[in-house]
């Protein structure tokens, strides 16, 4: 019998039920966003959190402030670099706990008076349970009406409504994703049905020509028996990002690759991991809706969706590259050695941490090529995305 959530799984089995087999896609979006039982949607259960040290999952932003003290250090050179505009707007999307926005809108106060009165902070949320913690951080800059605000979707945003910066730190990779698998000629999709009480997969042909246009557009052929998963949901929310820009950055911090290495031999099983007290499972049909549910995150085509509707690219890091180039080196001289705030600041940077398993993808648009702090320093794959999308 599938384990999980029971009013989620009765959901998603009633849904299989009415309309036959889903995607895969469809079950993930059910499984993490139905709107009163996805795993993001509803409060955490007394006495536990979901993100955090103690969560299913923890995040740069959880492990020291130093990413949001590196943020607004970037923030203040693209406003500068856009005339210092009033107001100048960031726009969080997937802000999580609120404890990035906390730290980014601390250093703004205390590095420039005129950049704190000028700033506006939105933070896109879908979830009403990640709201309620949101404001809890941000309870400070609530007091009077202006500075912070919030919009459910993406698509709120009027287009050209933007002058600043716009970044999204682990947010594309917990967009549902297509999973398929290359079957003789052909790619099959990964349906989801109901068999004998429990959720099953069902190869079928593909839910959506887009699919295998997306392969064609990289020029990539799959070996026979190959499983792996497309983000075409990213690439709405690329484009919907690039409508909403009028002038500035936008910044994409995630897991991922380029399509090159997503896509090579040695990721032939994909890379769909759950999360549940940090422990990783490659099974999302156990525990549904009592954990969470990842994939890479394919940086070219994201930087091309993005080069396509106007958003050219900047550059392409990693997080320890960004964070060097932005002064995290004085920011760790600071600390005490040795102590547990010292060790977290360095997961951040550390290869075997966080310092090269996150990637940043930096685009910019109403702006001639800037020269951004967070891109002096450039590691092997820093140019990885130019034969894919032009800047």
């Amino acid at each position: 019998m599938t384990t999980g959530h029971p009013e989620l799984v009765a959901a998603i089995a009633s849904e299989i039920g009415r309309h036959g087999p889903i995607t895969f896609a469809r079950f993930m979006e059910l499984a993490l966003y139905h709107p009163q039982f996805g795993y993001y949607m509803r409060p955490s259960d007394p006495g536990t959190e979901r993100i955090g040290w103690d969560g299913d999952f923890y995040t740069s932003s959880d492990v020291h402030p130093i990413l949001g003290q590196a943020m607004a250090k970037q923030a203040a050179q693209v406003d500068a670099l856009l005339g210092y505009p009033d107001p100048f707007t960031i726009v969080e999307m997937g802000p999580g706990k609120g404890l990035l926005a906390k730290h980014l809108l601390s250093h703004c106060q205390l590095m420039s008076k005129s950049l704190a009165q000028r700033l506006r902070y939105v933070l896109i949320e879908c979830s009403p349970a990640m709201r309620a913690l949101q404001q809890e951080q941000l309870r400070p800059w609530l007091r009077h009406s202006g500075p912070v605000s919030w919009l459910e979707d993406i698509s709120s945003l009027a287009p050209g409504s933007i002058t600043g910066l716009m970044f999204s730190n682990e947010l594309t990779d917990a967009f549902p994703v297509h999973r398929v698998e290359k079957v003789g000629h052909g790619l099959k999709e990964i349906f989801v049905e109901v068999r004998d009480g429990r959720f099953v997969e069902r190869l079928q042909e593909v839910s959506t020509p887009e699919i295998k246009d997306y392969f064609r557009g990289l020029h990539i052929d799959l070996p026979e028996g190959y499983r792996t998963e497309i983000n075409l949901r990213a690439l709405v929310w690329m484009r919907q990002v690039a409508a909403s820009m009028n002038r500035g950055v936008v910044i994409t911090i995630d897991y991922g690759h380029s399509a090159e290495d997503l896509y090579g031999p040695q990721r032939s099983k994909g890379t769909l991991l759950c999360y549940r007290s940090q422990m990783a499972s490659e099974d999302p049909f156990v525990r549904v809706g009592l954990q969470d549910m990842t994939a890479h995150v394919d940086f070219t085509t994201l930087a091309t969706a993005g080069a396509e509707a106007g958003l050219s690219v900047t550059g392409f890091t990693n997080q320890m590259s960004f964070l060097m180039g932005l002064g995290v080196d004085e920011m760790i001289a600071q600390l005490t050695p040795e102590t547990p705030e010292f060790r977290a600041a360095l997961h951040l940077l550390t290869p075997e941490g966080m310092g090269r398993t996150f990637k940043i993808l930096v685009q910019h648009k109403g702006l001639e090529a800037p020269t951004l702090d967070g891109l002096i320093f450039k590691p092997f794959f820093g140019s990885a995305l130019s034969r894919h999308a032009a800047a």
